[in-house]
């Protein structure tokens, strides 16, 4: 999970290796727990898109950004889910969060998520409402559903402005019969035929696939197809374009939730159909971890980028992410923009400023 919950996932196919991933996911559920409850208030210097990925804010597992108006929203993992918002993507300024209160089905559906902590959102806009979906889980355990609330607008002061709980689209518990996934790490894509899709997944059986309803923004049916994309032993943060004739799906390998410590890494592949199979670079599908590396643990004073999106703005693309660790930010986790290119073999490539200085930067403002 991003630090969502997918970090807190570890199971394995056998019972030794189960074990054993139970105990390394409750020392990264302990370090995710801390890192919610860090000062995510401070604001650090923000160089211009040209000169550092970096956005200075404090942002773990962020959604897709969206536009409303002259604004820009982003969404991501804490209490209430948290938000930012932007005039121009350079500087960034705190947003109210969705819940004041959590939804009804929460403490009957994941009882032992508490303390209104959701993970990994993702928002897109479907017809004149924005669809945002978001993850409940309980450490170490399958037990999480992917919520969904809707909003006319994204303005705080229009009268309209009323997120509304919509309940489950998904949802995972332990022990469940057939195949064993997480519901956590939604990204939501829609299609040029104007089909919605989800996918999702960390760990166990690693990035599912499912179809939405425009109308609803639910499954088509309770019982509809699941298809299976990607799979590693370590595996979440799932995302989905489309270029060209091609599909392309991003995961996330590797650790979260510690910071410059974490080893999460970008991988890419890509189908010509939606439901693949995907394939890298060499040719290895997905399902058998295959996945191109897009972006490494590292990158100069940014360490273990994550959640990756796309961004059309002003003319330009842009990949979207957080790093689990900017070492200029007092190693704190940083929401991160930086330009996308395709290359002339249709393969995606961003590009990371940063120099390799890690010089520390002092909060411009608390």
């Amino acid at each position: 999970m991003n630090s969502k919950f997918s970090c807190l996932l570890r199971p394995r196919l056998v019972c030794a290796a189960l074990f054993l991933g139970t105990l390394a996911f409750s020392g990264q559920a302990n370090a995710q727990s801390e890192l919610a409850r860090a000062n995510t208030n401070q604001i650090y210097p923000a160089l211009p898109l040209e000169q550092s990925a970096s956005r200075g804010v404090v942002a773990r597992d962020p959604s897709s950004i969206v536009k409303f108006k002259d604004e820009y929203w982003v969404f991501h993992t804490g209490r209430g889910i948290p938000t930012f918002r932007s005039k121009d993507l350079i500087k960034w300024e705190r947003g109210p969060a969705v819940f004041k209160a959590a939804p009804e089905w929460i403490a009957k559906t994941v009882p032992e998520n508490r303390g209104m902590s959701y993970w990994a959102p993702d928002i897109i806009k479907v017809g004149d409402s924005y669809l945002l979906y978001y993850s409940v889980s309980s450490f170490g355990k399958m037990t999480s559903a992917i919520g969904l609330v809707t909003n006319p607008t994204l303005d705080p002061s229009d009268p309209t402005y009323k997120w509304t709980d919509q309940g489950v689209v998904v949802q995972t518990h332990e022990g469940q019969a057939g195949d064993a996934y997480n519901a956590i790490d939604p990204a939501l894509f829609q299609d040029t035929d104007g089909s919605l899709w989800m996918v999702f997944g960390s760990y166990w059986t690693g990035i599912k696939l499912i179809q939405l309803d425009p109308k609803t923004g639910k499954r088509i049916a309770p019982d509809s197809k699941l298809t299976s994309l990607a799979y590693n032993e370590s595996i979440e943060a799932s995302y989905l374009c489309r270029q060209g004739d091609y599909y392309y799906l991003f995961v996330n390998w590797g650790s979260c939730c510690r910071g410059p410590q974490s080893t999460y890494n970008i991988r890419v592949g890509r189908s010509k159909t939606i439901t693949g199979p995907y394939v890298d670079k060499a040719g290895v599908e997905m399902l058998k971890s295959g996945g191109s590396m897009f972006l490494p643990n590292a990158n100069g004073p940014l360490i273990g980028p994550g959640h990756a999106s796309t961004l059309q703005a002003d003319g330009k693309t842009w990949f979207t992410s957080f790093f689990e660790g900017n070492l200029k930010m007092e190693g704190k986790a940083t929401l991160a923009i930086m330009p996308l290119r395709w290359t002339t073999d249709g393969w995606p490539e961003a590009t990371v400023h940063d120099a390799s200085s890690v010089t520390p930067a002092a909060p411009a403002s608390k």
